[in-house]
């Protein structure tokens, strides 16, 4: 299949189609609404991958919500995790005693999702949950997993905010490209 947005690349395979996303968003955000009735809630975006996902999460919420964001590093240029972890931006929102959803891309190998978690609760949240679009289902088990929109495929995916060296993130669907 040929976009003409990729430029060379070519579409593998439309994994998740974005009426199927805007679906499968429309429920996470109904899914917090309901998890969340009441209290401080702060949705920290994990940028850059999770913009999209969390700017259309975000507008499906239906209660009062503060959004933030975090910008950590561990893939550069590469289609595999480098497994160190560099925290570029962190929230200057106070987190004490809030009930926080770190909303997530994709949960891949988890280290750049532990590592956070582990800066995340030592600032002392009320509660702590990770929304993750997409989970591929390989990284070890993740207690603070509650929201997951899809199981993702094991293969390198782009689109709806995904990237590869930075290119790819405006397509409106999830797809396996060449």
């Amino acid at each position: 299949m040929h976009d003409p947005r990729l430029g060379e690349r070519r579409i593998t395979r439309v994994v998740y189609d974005a009426d199927t996303i805007r679906q499968r968003v429309r429920e996470l955000g109904s899914e917090i609404t309901r998890a969340y009735p009441d209290g401080d809630l702060l949705l920290i975006g994990l940028l850059k991958g999770s913009f999209m996902f969390l700017a259309d999460l975000v507008r499906e919420v239906r209660r009062p919500a503060q959004v933030d964001f975090l910008v950590a590093s561990s893939y550069g240029t590469g289609k595999v995790s480098s497994g160190e972890v560099r925290l570029l931006y962190e929230p200057s929102t106070p987190l004490a005693d809030r009930q926080i959803v770190l909303v997530e891309d994709i949960i891949d190998s988890g280290r750049t999702l532990a590592s956070l978690v582990e800066r995340l609760r030592s600032r002392r949240p009320r509660s702590l949950a990770i929304c993750a679009l997409l989970d591929k289902r390989i990284a070890a088990p993740q207690p603070e997993l509650r929201f997951v929109g899809f199981e993702a495929p094991t293969s390198f995916l782009v689109g709806y905010g995904l990237d590869h060296a930075e290119d790819f993130r405006h397509l409106p669907y999830i797809a396996e490209v060449d």
